[in-house]
């Protein structure tokens, strides 16, 4: 990504950010202060979503990220979206109100860069414009809606690090609550030592530069299915019997993969050589409820693998309880349970096009993209192995 598109906050929004403040005054009390970190280290990322407003706020340590403060609030801007084509107006005013609890964490922190992006709710609605005015006017964020292959390229770039060595085929799956991107990877020509590294460089485009000295990640194709968790579900309200809404959704979504080329190569047999990342809370919650975890681990989670076999007996145990058995089930949570039949549609449809035994859940996305992306524009992210 250009360094044009980041958003490095200066005169009045950065002032205001700076000016309110906390002040921090002597105390002769012998206590020790954590350090505080370095504003001109801080970044921060925000993803607003179909169904969640979520931020993070980092600092570059090494090749990695460390998380400094996050923010995470369903908001369901797009409900109703489906049907009236408008964000409603009490969608907007919870959004806003998410919002204005960012815009304190990035005064706390004082944090001057920062990318502020919407996607396929705000890309749908006719009356984006109108919200984005909104926010700018409640909260003075610089929020911007961002085209599909950026939300596609940014979800691939948060991945790098789980990429397997042996991996030569990689496809990487964000079902989101509006949309859902797919983006194929071909490997094979990168050596293995370098292969999460030439992930973390598609940064920059899909396409790549003639002159890049370094071996290329080939992004055979890559789908943008205006298909989420949300919009799925919205589109099959009217079945009433859960198992019947399943299947169809399933099917459906499936139907929307045809326009995918790597589709139409597809064998139905497990490829040692092949990879599926899937970043979403639908593969999170569903790596949550495989290793029975009564409170969510993000440790255990990000970056377990997973097969085919043991995702459709989770994905069983789902229709087995009814919706009843999972509004209760404290592995699903309170936030997901209404939506995770339709993400679970979606990732059985995958899998009976892909089957493998490495699906790797990833604890990560759009945000991670994000923050990747400024801090390698910056050049503040060390060369060295994840």
């Amino acid at each position: 990504m250009p360094p044009d598109d980041r958003t490095d906050v200066s005169g009045p929004v950065a002032g205001a950010l700076r000016a309110t403040g906390p002040t921090v005054r002597p105390s002769h009390a012998a206590v020790r202060v954590p350090e505080r970190p370095d504003p001109a280290e801080l970044y921060a990322a925000l993803d607003l979503g179909t169904n969640s407003c979520r931020m993070l706020i980092a600092q570059p340590k090494g090749a990695l990220l460390h998380v400094v403060d996050s923010f995470s609030k369903s908001v369901q801007l797009g409900n109703g979206l489906e049907t009236s084509g408008r964000l409603s107006r009490a969608s907007m005013a919870r959004t806003i109100g998410a919002l204005k609890i960012c815009r304190r964490k990035l005064e706390m922190h004082d944090v001057r860069r920062m990318r502020l992006v919407a996607t396929e709710a705000c890309r749908r609605a006719t009356n984006a414009a109108e919200f984005i005015r909104l926010v700018e006017r409640e909260t003075e964020l610089p929020l911007e809606i961002i085209k599909p292959e950026e939300e596609a390229r940014l979800a691939v770039v948060s991945c790098a690090p789980l990429v397997s060595a042996k991996t030569e085929q990689l496809l990487v799956v964000d079902i989101g609550g509006g949309s859902t991107e797919l983006v194929w990877i071909d490997l094979t020509r990168v050596p293995r030592h370098d292969r999460a590294r030439a992930i973390m460089r598609l940064h920059a485009g899909f396409e790549g530069t003639r002159d890049d000295p370094f071996p290329r990640a080939k992004v055979v194709d890559w789908i943008s299915i205006p298909l989420g968790v949300a919009t799925l579900k919205d589109q099959f309200r009217d079945v009433t019997d859960d198992a019947a809404r399943f299947a169809l959704m399933s099917w459906h979504f499936e139907e929307c993969l045809a326009e995918f080329s790597p589709y139409a190569d597809a064998e139905g047999a497990v490829d040692p050589g092949f990879q599926i990342i899937g970043t979403s809370g639908t593969v999170t919650t569903v790596a949550a409820t495989h290793l029975n975890l009564r409170r969510y681990d993000r440790n255990k989670v990000d970056g377990l693998r997973m097969t085919s076999q043991q995702i459709d007996r989770v994905i069983r145990g789902y229709l087995a309880q009814g919706p009843d058995g999972r509004r209760l089930d404290p592995r699903i949570g309170r936030d997901r349970h209404s939506l995770i039949m339709s993400g679970a549609a979606i990732l059985q449809a995958l899998l009976r096009v892909w089957p493998t035994d490495r699906l790797s859940a990833a604890d990560r996305g759009l945000r991670e993209g994000l923050l990747y992306a400024q801090m390698s524009a910056d050049g503040v992210l060390d060369d060295g192995p994840f």
